[in-house]
């Protein structure tokens, strides 16, 4: 074993029964003292990163890995099979760390759990980062994750109870903090699904909170002209048969599949500088100026071995980029995570619109079943989905620091849904927003 992993294995013991929801009590509690047991003495040469093996009651052999490169095969062969969100993809998270991880101080904390029978359970993909005065343990790349989640064993549900999920979570936890590389004053998990492909989410037997956000999820049948005549009267088809013509007045219109790495880039750059000005219009902070995510977004889109995961397109009219996209393929269903328009004199006639019309049509004929419009509350994915995803937050506090932290963090958040799932709040509070924006641009 190198020294940037540890291991805690488990006892012989039987599992003892806890209530669903609550740590076993030798499992670690917000806010409990972290101690370790009297036979913790590892050798001075490692101590700073390694530390040594504990005693489990849950009957999982827990390893922590700081370094990707060191579960990249097996966790690529675990991936194929196991439950898990297209965002828990090792090549999506490895670049993450590499582009944007890595500027900001983030430590991978990857953590498998074994069986007795030393069947791989469960990666949870997590990481260390230092934000708002405060040390976090957080879902590795969360950021750029509109699910985040671990990767269970198809088996999992059958294997692990909620009970010996929260024990060997709670013996996780206290692997992490006996290394100082990993320790932090406060757990921030964010935007988890209550499920992970068909088994429910072990992590919703903590205490979670509401994700200020939902995500939306249209289920697509075989058929596009059935599908769009569902879910589009045939007044507001008429309407939108009439603005494409007037788009195709201006040059011929084209769904484009881009696949040449130079024509990837070149549709990249047109998308952010579209998607900058359309962040400046709403008053929002501008993705791509944060260090690293232009370059994340690129390599991405031009790394021949993720060819497979990405998918990029734009809606060419005559010679003007119209439209664009950037989505995830994984298994049945096309995720879309990036997509701008033009602002300029072919706004009015909703290019943004006819090419999610195109994507919608490419993604049933791929035989994709679902198109997850992924995490946002926007009208147009309502309109389009019959699935709403809901997601939960969990944070604990480790240290004091973290406890202040997490209160003014649970307060932001708790205010935040509220004002996002009003009818009038939402709405209002949008408009002052761009208004702000525009105000500070003059």
């Amino acid at each position: 074993m190198s020294v940037s992993n540890a291991t805690r294995r488990p006892s012989a013991s039987a599992d003892t029964p806890a209530r669903v929801g609550r740590p076993a009590r030798d499992a670690w509690e917000p806010g409990e003292e972290l101690e370790l047991p009297l036979s913790f003495s590892p050798p001075l040469s490692v101590a700073a990163s390694l530390p040594a093996a504990l005693v489990s009651g849950s009957g999982v052999e827990l390893q922590v890995y700081g370094n990707l490169s060191e579960v990249e095969r097996e966790w690529k062969a675990f991936e194929r099979h196991a439950d898990r969100t297209v965002f828990q993809s090792f090549d999506w998270l490895a670049a993450w760390q590499r582009h944007i991880g890595a500027r900001r101080g983030a430590v991978p904390a990857i953590v498998l759990g074994r069986d007795g029978d030393g069947e791989l359970l469960f990666i949870l993909q997590l990481a260390i980062e230092t934000r708002r005065l405060a040390r976090r343990l957080c879902w590795l790349g969360s950021g750029l994750c509109d699910y985040n989640a671990p990767l269970l064993a198809e088996n999992f549900s059958d294997r692990v109870s909620a009970e010996r999920f929260i024990r060997a979570w709670g013996d996780a936890v206290k692997l992490l903090q006996a290394n100082p590389r990993f320790r932090f004053d406060l757990i921030d998990l964010q935007k988890m699904p209550e499920a992970i492909g068909g088994q429910r989410n072990p992590f919703l037997d903590l205490d979670v909170l509401d994700h200020p956000s939902g995500a939306y999820v249209a289920n697509l049948g075989t058929d596009w002209d059935q599908f769009y005549a569902a879910k589009r009267s045939s007044a507001t088809r008429k309407k939108e048969r009439k603005q494409l013509k007037h788009l195709g007045e201006h040059g011929e219109v084209r769904f484009v599949d881009v696949v040449d790495a130079d024509d990837i880039a070149r549709t990249l750059a047109t998308l952010m500088s579209q998607k900058s000005r359309a962040f400046a219009r709403m008053g929002v902070e501008d993705l791509f100026t944060r260090p690293g995510y232009r370059d994340f977004f690129l390599a991405i889109a031009t790394d021949p071995a993720m060819r497979e995961l990405i998918h990029v397109s734009r809606l060419d009219v005559g010679a003007t980029t119209a439209a664009t996209n950037v989505g995830l393929k994984s298994r049945d269903c096309y995720y879309l995570i990036l997509s701008s328009y033009d602002d300029g004199a072919l706004s009015r006639f909703g290019p943004g619109r006819a090419h999610l019309h195109e994507l919608l049509r490419h993604a049933i004929g791929s035989g994709f079943r679902q198109f997850d419009f992924t995490v946002g509350d926007e009208p147009y994915k309502r309109d389009w989905s019959d699935t709403e995803v809901k997601l939960y937050d969990y944070l604990a506090a480790a240290t004091l620091r973290g406890s202040l932290v997490g209160a003014l963090t649970t307060s932001y958040r708790r205010t935040k849904r509220f004002i996002k799932q009003s009818p009038t709040l939402w709405p209002a509070f949008s408009k002052a927003r761009a208004l702000a924006g525009l105000l500070s641009k003059r």
